[in-house]
């Protein structure tokens, strides 16, 4: 039987990301000999124990990290600094740190500098997720066909990345490696912007007190819908995601704005040519997102399987 890639793998944070993290570990036995989790909350760290959420959960941050081969920071990008200061001190030489925030370039530059010699920063980026959170959220099937995108910092030695790559592919991940920067654009359209719009639409709809609450909530059509099932993600971590990337997610919504104009002129002047032209390439962009294995085109919309009666 081979090694495993990691004898020793650190959760810190046990949320939907590093939960989802330990079962798919733990589907795949080759990726690690024993995981370590601990989170700051004592009822999060009972529930974790409660359906026997890592190998060994752990009541300080201190005894998680003791002797891991790699540490993954599963905290909001906001808390990510203060924690890598707290752990510096007990890395073991030669192991890696990783973390699985959606914002890169603060990350570097708010855990980068606590990292000591001899242990490699490696960032990363699962782009996988649902509305919910906490330890009970995980399954083992969230990384299956999604892209993990790693962004090594400069002078990272080519080894510790093939390992990382090798964890995440093993866990049932596409990996793709990204500038900091670029990443934290792509994210901002891809991700960010479209948070930040879901957040608005549903809070105009609360506002809008000539709907009531019950038509909204009863008559809520699949857009909507949608919009509902993204705003509620988690508000801490979406608020550390605003936050600490200003400058991509301010670029896109100036972009989003000057659309949104050219729609509310074409819908005023009665232009239907200029809309079904925009209707259309973007339809194709759905197109093209079913043709990469990221959707489907039978979408349940949050339906699930309807027993039968």
């Amino acid at each position: 039987m081979s090694a495993p890639t990691y004898g020793r793998v650190a959760l810190i944070g046990l949320g939907l990301i590093a939960s989802s993290m330990y079962w798919a570990i733990k589907r795949n036995g080759a990726l690690a000999g024993e995981v370590t989790g601990y989170a700051r909350s004592e009822a999060t760290r009972a529930t974790a124990r409660r359906i026997g959420l890592c190998d060994r959960v752990c009541d300080s941050v201190a005894e998680a990290v003791q002797g891991a081969d790699l540490v993954v920071l599963c905290v909001p990008v906001g808390a990510m600094g203060a924690v890598a200061e707290e752990i510096a001190p007990l890395l073991k030489p030669g192991a890696t740190v990783t973390d699985v925030g959606s914002v890169k370039r603060d990350v570097i530059q708010s855990v980068g500098p606590h990292i000591p010699e001899g242990v490699f920063f490696i960032p990363g980026h699962p782009l996988a997720g649902t509305e919910h959170s906490g330890p009970e959220s995980g399954f083992a099937e969230l990384f299956d066909n999604r892209w993990c995108l790693l962004v090594p910092v400069e002078g990272t030695p080519d080894d510790p990345v093939a390992r990382l790559r090798a964890l995440w592919e093993g866990m049932g991940a596409h990996v793709d490696l990204m500038d900091p920067d670029h990443h934290d654009l792509v994210l901002a359209v891809t991700s960010h912007t479209p948070h930040l719009i879901a957040y608005t639409m549903v809070g105009v709809a609360d506002d809008l007190r000539r709907v009531t609450d019950s038509e909204v909530i009863k008559y809520s059509a699949a857009g909507f819908r949608d919009f509902t099932r993204i705003a509620a993600s988690d508000p801490t971590m979406w608020r550390d995601v605003f936050l600490t990337n200003k400058d991509a997610t301010l670029e896109i919504l100036g972009r989003f704005t000057e659309e949104l104009f050219a729609l509310q002129r074409a819908i005023r002047t009665g232009d239907g040519d200029h809309l079904h032209a925009y209707f259309t390439r973007t339809r194709a962009i759905r197109r093209g997102i079913i043709q990469a294995g990221q959707d489907t085109d039978a979408p349940d919309f949050g339906r699930g399987k309807v027993a039968k009666t």
